[in-house]
């Protein structure tokens, strides 16, 4: 049985998106790409475009699994880990609104599972996600890449990560009359 994991990278700028199809022998598909959104326009309004274009995307591809980087702040830029939060809630919000189990994973961590160094460069960790995908050009925009690299990673824990933990969601909000 095939298993489709998205992997996401957000942002506020750029939300990378990666779909890996695959099984115990390994990687049957693969497409990637970006949920862009303008900087001129108000934060609300991006927001509500990462929502909706993710939204759209999980009704497309349903898949199985869904695997976004965590949040993260550095200490000299706070504004931006306040951002990415935002974007990781309008994310969390559509994975939520279709009922798919979601896994967060540190950025490090991905690094680590693909290169064996969690203080692997960009360039280290795309080439990595190009050779686990047999792929010989390069993968851009980077965020696509580090979306890929987050997919596989899912990919690789398999089934097991659908039914145990925070993964499993429940049947619906009590609120909800159907």
């Amino acid at each position: 049985m095939a298993l489709k994991v998205m992997g996401i990278d957000p942002g506020l700028h750029e939300t990378g998106v990666g779909i890996v199809t695959g099984g115990p022998r390994g990687v049957t598909g693969y497409a990637f790409g970006v949920i862009g959104t303008r900087p001129c326009d108000a934060q609300e309004i991006r927001l509500a475009a990462i929502y909706s274009e993710t939204f759209s995307f999980l009704e497309e591809e349903r898949p199985d699994l869904v695997v976004v980087e965590a949040a993260f702040s550095l200490s000299q830029y706070p504004k931006s880990g306040i951002l990415l939060g935002k974007a990781m809630g309008a994310l969390l919000a559509a994975c939520g609104q279709r009922r798919v189990p979601v896994l967060e994973i540190p950025v490090r961590e991905a690094k680590k599972v693909l290169t064996g160094n969690g203080r692997a460069t960009k360039a280290q960790l795309e080439l990595a996600v190009r050779s686990a995908l047999g792929r010989d050009a390069p993968i851009s925009p980077k965020h696509s890449s580090d979306a890929l690299a987050l997919a596989l990673i899912g990919l690789s824990r398999g089934f097991p990560a659908l039914t145990g933990g925070h993964a499993r969601l429940p049947d619906g909000p009590a609120w909800r009359n159907e």
